[in-house]
């Protein structure tokens, strides 16, 4: 459907981000702090697992890929945040929102796929550690990430093609502090039916169904073995936070999305989730503890001799 004669179609939008609460400029450009730990911690443990031969195991494997993710997510989302909070109004291309959307849309639930898998990998390794190289083999290990990375393409490309597909001829300024389905498809002059049905469909995909599926697998370690409890705790915890802020941000319809609660909810999963998975899934494991602070003294001391491998 095309705008009327006498309305302009939409070639960019205003990001609102939190210019109605001028008070938390300040706070929030400890944004940028956020980001910069993400970023550190995201890239130690890819240099850490990629360096050390001694973690090849396939938890270790899903956790680079995991940080590799968190890379993407905060890339996407918080320069935005940052130009936004640093300038009096905060543009976007129409291409450059579908861009946004697409990559935000496919780390998120990259992540939500990752955290399935990493769930059934505890599964074997604690309740059937004699199966377990064999259910979770390298080249099993290596086709898991690939599927998840193309079904996760998938998803975004179905949602950020289908954003082209509304005309946006009024108002252009997003209810947010980056480009995310149903505030945008507030701002649409046209049916966005099929778009709110497809968001409606996925997020509860990603959000409910695969919820169940993560936490399924921890539910024999932490019965079986009360051991292990310590080990899957720090990961549930992690789950939990992040499942619940997608479940609260998404799964709704876009006539009934809250600026105040989605932006909320998006905060936890965009800033604070990137920054947590590195404490959460890697220096809470002591084999990564113990290769990162090797990688650190090798690098405060390059010329010593003799460190472990």
């Amino acid at each position: 459907m095309t705008c009327l004669s006498n309305e302009t179609l939409v070639t960019e939008f205003v990001l609102q981000g939190f210019s109605e609460l001028p008070r938390l400029r300040l706070p929030l450009f400890g944004c940028f702090f956020l980001y910069i730990v993400a970023l550190t911690g995201s890239a130690a443990i890819i240099a850490v697992v990629s360096r050390s031969a001694s973690l090849r195991s396939p938890m270790c494997f899903f956790l680079c890929n995991l940080a590799a993710t968190d890379i993407v997510r905060t890339s996407s989302a918080l320069p935005k945040v940052l130009a936004g909070l640093a300038s009096a109004e905060n543009t976007i291309s129409f291409p450059g929102c579908t861009a946004q959307l697409f990559f935000l849309t496919w780390s998120a639930s990259s992540e939500l796929l990752l955290l399935t898998v990493m769930a059934y990998d505890r599964y074997t390794a604690i309740c059937r550690p004699l199966h377990s190289s064999s259910r979770m083999s390298p080249r099993r290990c290596r086709s898991l990430a690939v599927g998840v990375r193309a079904v996760c393409a998938f998803n975004g490309s179905l949602h950020a093609g289908l954003m082209t597909r509304p005309s946006f001829c009024g108002p252009n300024v997003v209810a947010h502090f980056f480009c995310e389905s149903p505030p945008l498809l507030l701002l649409s002059c046209s049916p966005t039916l099929v778009n709110s049905i497809l968001t409606v469909l996925a997020d509860a995909f990603y959000g409910v169904v695969h919820f169940l599926l993560t936490l399924v697998p921890y539910g024999c370690p932490v019965t079986r073995r009360r051991r292990a409890f310590s080990t899957c705790s720090s990961h549930l915890l992690a789950v939990s936070v992040r499942y619940s802020a997608v479940l609260c941000a998404r799964i709704s319809p876009a006539s009934s999305c809250s600026p105040e609660r989605s932006k909320g909810s998006a905060a936890l999963y965009t800033m604070l989730s990137p920054t947590r998975n590195p404490i959460s899934y890697s220096l809470r494991n002591m084999e990564v503890t113990r290769a990162l602070g090797r990688l650190v003294q090798a690098l405060l001391h390059p010329g010593v001799r003799g460190l472990p491998p």
